[in-house]
């Protein structure tokens, strides 16, 4: 039994791992999408810098990108929880989507 809730574990860690994996996948296409960034999206892992490295993302660039996090994942994100360290990197944007997703 105790080898079948070992393997049931991993594959939930797994699916888990996949589906933050996912997320980020679908936050470097819209970060792509909007920001029409080409070959350089290839680039854009967790740790990519995005505030202050992007010259695409402007304040404009960042309400677009919100809206349509908003319509890709079902959530609604409030002025209150924006600030710069959501928008830090590629991974921190991500995982505020993935928090959003949980709760």
């Amino acid at each position: 039994a105790k080898c079948h809730d070992i393997s049931t574990l991993a594959r939930r860690r797994q699916s888990s791992w996949g589906v933050k994996l996912d997320i980020e996948k679908e936050i470097v296409g819209i970060l792509d999408e909007i920001l029409r960034l080409g070959d350089r999206a290839a680039e854009l892992d967790s740790a990519a810098p995005l505030l202050g490295a992007l010259p695409e993302l402007d304040s404009m660039a960042v309400v677009s990108i919100l809206t349509t996090i908003e319509e890709r994942f079902g959530i609604v994100v409030d002025d209150d929880e924006m600030d710069g360290a959501v928008f830090a990197t590629v991974g921190s944007l991500s995982r505020f989507v993935s928090g959003k997703l949980d709760s």
